[in-house]
C-alpha cells in the first residue's frame, strides 16, 4: 500500500545521514581552526591572578554505578513480576482468549509496564539512598 514512499523514503535517510556526517567533519575541523587561531593570541599572564577556581581535593561522589544497579534490578524485578502476572492471568484465568493474537498483545502491555514501572522504582530508590547518603554526610 505503501511501497510508493519507501524508496524515496530510505533514499532520503541515507543522504540526510551522510549529509550529517560529513556536517560533523566540517564543524570539527573549523572548531579546531577557531582553537588554534585563538590559541597563538592567547597569553596565559592574561588571566593569572584575575580568577581563581576552586581546587576541589576530593571528586564529588558519584552514584552512577547504583543508579544503573538499581535500574537493572528493577528492570529484571519488573520482567518476573510480568511473567508471572502473564502466567497467571493471561494464560490461565481468561477463558475464551485467542491465545495467537490477543494473549501475544496482552502479554506486551503487561511486559511493558511491568519493566517501566519497576525500573522507574529501581531509580527512585536510587535517589533516595542518594539523598540519604549525601544527608548524613552534610551532618559530619
Amino acid at each position: 500500500m505503501m511501497d510508493f514512499i519507501s524508496i524515496p523514503l530510505v533514499v532520503g535517510i541515507i543522504t540526510l545521514g551522510i549529509y550529517r556526517l560529513f556536517d560533523l567533519f566540517v564543524r570539527k575541523k573549523e572548531r579546531l581552526n577557531i582553537i588554534e587561531k585563538i590559541g597563538d593570541k592567547f597569553d596565559s599572564s592574561m588571566i593569572e591572578n584575575k580568577f581563581s577556581f576552586p581546587f576541589i581535593s576530593q571528586s564529588p561522589a558519584t552514584f552512577g554505578t547504583l543508579k544503573i544497579g538499581c535500574l537493572l534490578l528493577g528492570v529484571g524485578l519488573g520482567l518476573l513480576v510480568g511473567f508471572f502476572i502473564c502466567q497467571v492471568y493471561v494464560y490461565g484465568a481468561i477463558p475464551n482468549i485467542n491465545i495467537n493474537h490477543d494473549a501475544y498483545e496482552i502479554s506486551g502491555v503487561i511486559y511493558g509496564a511491568s519493566v517501566l514501572l519497576f525500573g522507574g522504582l529501581g531509580l527512585l530508590a536510587a535517589f533516595l539512598i542518594e539523598m540519604k547518603y549525601l544527608k548524613e554526610k552534610k551532618e559530619e
